[in-house]
């Protein structure tokens, strides 16, 4: 395996939510009332089913209590185990989920609000997402000027599948916030399942789900960049977390065949999606799905003709890859470095 380097960026970690009376201190009299009348118990995404062998690592998964939910298992494991300088806590709690534009953002303000208090004063090494409440694009603006006065917030965070595609024009509100308080977007893996999480309709099983997430990134990535929202925010950047790697260039090749065209149709994509890629999206590094034989994999990265699109993540607690095997076998040092510390620098004005 390449060699880690200490004061690594890791771009993707996951703090849980031991159970929605977590939230209950940093809700208001009337969303705690409405808690505890209507029963609510947990709001737990099936994207990562609390059983499932992936949702957690055998030595990353705790005696009792849900994978990711205790600071001193995330130190020992990932922020000390790997010498980290910081780590991004992406929250995939299912605040996101929830119909109601009321519920779903006083429980997105919470689920920060807890994120900042529980965690980010604990840890100088952790920084956090904004979770937005993207059934109202009011109410996700409003959050993300709530929060962007904490520094340590260095991110907006939203799924790939949501009940639109992000490149719509309705949702231009969150990135022009976004990219006024220089906060890169990250769109993470995983679905609010108000609509199937496939282009053919529900599956039966987990992996038919989980495979099937690139597919959203990549009819995420072509609404983004036909839809024009680059040349309208030139300076936003977004972060691709756990969308794999090894579809990008194929997918690209596609899309720049028929960009060229019928460019007439979208005559505001001024340039080729290519070189939107390299200038705006950047990619976190687990899970890693190519080829193991190093060769292959430094014909992937020269395929990508960039070094500037992967950030390191580990996906805590998430299992994608065994021990100190973080990174894949075959990367350069000087590969390395801008992986684990000089692009996630560059993506993150906050991190400086």
């Amino acid at each position: 395996m390449a060699s880690l380097i200490a004061g690594g960026i890791d771009c993707d970690v996951h703090p849980a939510v031991p159970h929605l009376t977590s939230l209950l201190p940093y809700l208001n009299d009337y969303w705690r009332d409405q808690v505890t009348t209507r029963g609510m118990v947990d709001l737990i995404s099936q994207s990562y089913p609390q059983n499932s062998p992936i949702t957690a690592r055998p030595d990353w998964r705790p005696e009792s209590g849900k994978p990711g939910e205790s600071l001193a298992d995330m130190q020992r494991h990932v922020l000390d185990a790997f010498k980290l300088e910081c780590a991004i806590c992406n929250p995939l709690y299912g605040v996101q989920m929830v119909f109601s534009e009321d519920m779903q953002a006083a429980f997105c303000r919470a689920l920060n609000d807890w994120l900042a208090k529980e965690w980010l004063d604990r840890d100088v090494r952790l920084r956090g997402s904004i979770v937005i409440p993207t059934q109202s694009i009011e109410k996700a603006v409003a959050e993300i000027e709530r929060c962007a006065p904490d520094k340590r917030f260095v991110q907006v965070l939203m799924l790939v599948m949501g009940d639109t595609p992000l490149g719509k024009r309705a949702l231009w509100p969150i990135y022009e916030a976004a990219e006024r308080l220089e906060l890169p977007v990250g769109i993470h893996a995983g679905s609010a399942y108000h609509n199937p999480p496939t282009a053919v309709g529900w599956g039966s099983y987990h992996i038919e789900d989980y495979v099937g997430q690139a597919q959203a990134f990549q009819t995420q990535l072509t609404s983004l960049i036909v839809e024009g929202v680059f040349a309208k925010y030139p300076r936003l950047k977004m972060v691709m977390l756990e969308s794999g790697v090894s579809w990008i260039s194929p997918y690209l090749w596609r899309l720049h065949k028929f960009w060229r065209g019928v460019r007439m149709e979208t005559p505001w994509v001024d340039r080729a999606p290519l070189e939107i890629v390299r200038s705006n999206i950047r990619f976190s590094l687990q899970p890693f799905d190519a080829p193991p034989e190093p060769e292959t994999l430094i014909r992937l990265f020269d395929h990508m003709q960039s070094d500037e699109l992967v950030l390191f993540s580990t996906d805590y607690p998430h299992w994608q890859f065994d021990g100190q095997d973080a990174l894949p076998e075959g990367l350069s040092p000087d590969l390395v470095r801008k992986i684990m510390i000089d692009n996630p620098h560059a993506t993150y004005p906050r991190l400086k």
